[in-house]
């Protein structure tokens, strides 16, 4: 756990007067380009999904949600399986390099897939496995290349260049949309190469971390069970995975938008851009600030963010104003959420386990998401629009008040 001692403090402030480019270690910035060209080929795929399946094969709100939960959670027993299997090889690379092949051959099951909607579930449940597989050894090599003292900026600077590509994703699709005369299958194709190139930029400019024979050694399943014994690693395991239940899928925020203000579907991916945006804005500024003032606060204010996001949807009002307001709190939300939970947990584990204790967290995360997705998409079939998203915003504002009062440990994290 990591402990604000005067030492901490003396290293912060030391850091801080360092030039801004060597704050965060080459290989941070290797993974951030890796991340980058991926987000890319992902957010095309995603900028386009919700019409292909909503407007394009007619599937009802509860019918996308199951999908969306499906896509959602699919990673939950993979990202324990690849975090523990890259700790126990000590081969944090090359489990995250078969995750991001894996997720770039999927585009190409989309293509296979066609219209089949039991079809599209299994490719997309394949793509999160990809995905699931890679990002905990991805976050323990970001957390393992830094110093303890500036997790938050480096998880920020690299959740920025990620977000870089997830800006870039929406407007290369609607670039090919246009081109192809609105042909999905062309927004996959292209999607794949772009994958394909990420796996390139892993496999040649970044570099493993790999752990001793006796560190491996110690590295059991009974070692990986026994993280949830430390109090505040189950703690904040545990208030990750109960925020991710009352946290809607960005899929049925931009839906939300869509149907209020009747956007026209070949502006629908440009929603997206509105979060990306903002969210390249923020990250390393709350990255900074989390290092600062307190990672668990400025993860809660995020939260925050977002259920004022969500009331502001459910508002009597409309107009594009509103519209700019949401998303940017959306975008506010992610970073503040994204990577600081991950430098939170980072201090309180073990090297030898960072891959495995991430993805306990990450895990509880997509299940409650997955969870999270059905039962908002059941809600607005049952209740319609605007009720289920005032429910939405005010479970989620009960929630987060909740874990502002039973934290995670009791000194600054």
């Amino acid at each position: 756990m990591y402990i604000a001692t005067s030492r901490s403090s003396d290293l912060a402030a030391e850091v801080d007067r360092k030039p801004a480019l060597r704050r965060v270690s080459a290989n941070v910035v290797a993974l951030g380009m890796v991340s980058l060209v991926t987000d890319i080929s992902s957010e095309m795929v995603t900028a386009v999904l919700p019409l292909y399946l909503v407007l394009g094969l007619g599937l009802n709100p509860l019918q996308f949600g199951l999908l969306d939960g499906l896509y959602a959670g699919a990673t939950a027993v993979v990202r324990l399986l690849g975090g523990h299997a890259a700790d126990r090889w000590g081969r944090l690379k090359a489990v995250a390099g078969f995750g991001y092949g894996l997720s770039a051959v999927c585009k190409l099951g989309l293509l296979a897939a066609g219209s089949s909607v039991a079809a599209i579930g299994a490719v997309l449940a394949a793509d999160r496995t990809g995905k699931g597989l890679r990002t905990a050894p991805r976050d323990a090599l970001i957390s393992l290349s830094s110093d303890p003292a500036t997790l938050g900026r480096s998880f920020g600077v690299h959740r920025a260049m990620d977000t870089v590509g997830a800006f870039l994703g929406p407007l290369v699709a609607m670039a090919v949309l246009w081109l192809s005369l609105g042909n999905y299958q062309a927004v996959f194709f292209t999607s794949f190469c772009v994958a394909a190139i990420a796996v390139l930029l892993l496999g040649l400019f970044v570099r493993d971390r790999r752990s001793d024979l006796e560190q491996r050694a110690r590295t059991t399943v009974r070692a990986a069970l026994g993280l949830l014994r430390d109090a505040p690693f189950r703690r904040i395991s545990i208030w990750a995975a109960l925020l991710g239940l009352v946290t809607i899928g960005d899929s049925f925020v931009y839906l939300v938008l869509q149907r209020r203000w009747s956007v026209e579907p070949q502006l629908f991916p440009l929603l997206p851009l509105g979060t990306a945006g903002v969210f390249l804005l923020l990250a390393v500024p709350l990255g900074r600030l989390a290092d600062r003032v307190g990672r668990w606060a400025v993860f809660l204010a995020g939260h925050v963010a977002l259920g004022a996001a969500l009331l502001i949807l459910a508002g009597p009002t409309g107009g594009i104003w509103i519209a700019v307001c949401a998303l940017a709190l959306h975008g506010a939300f992610y970073a503040a959420t994204d990577g600081v939970l991950m430098a939170a947990a980072g201090p309180m584990l073990p090297a030898g386990l960072r891959a495995t204790g991430m993805a306990v967290i990450q895990t509880g995360q997509a299940v409650a998401r997955m969870a999270s997705s059905v039962l908002f998409g059941l809600a607005w079939t049952v209740w319609d629009l605007r009720p289920a998203v005032f429910v939405a915003a005010g479970v989620l504002l009960v929630a987060v008040l909740a874990a502002a009062v039973v934290k995670p440990w009791a000194v600054r994290a």
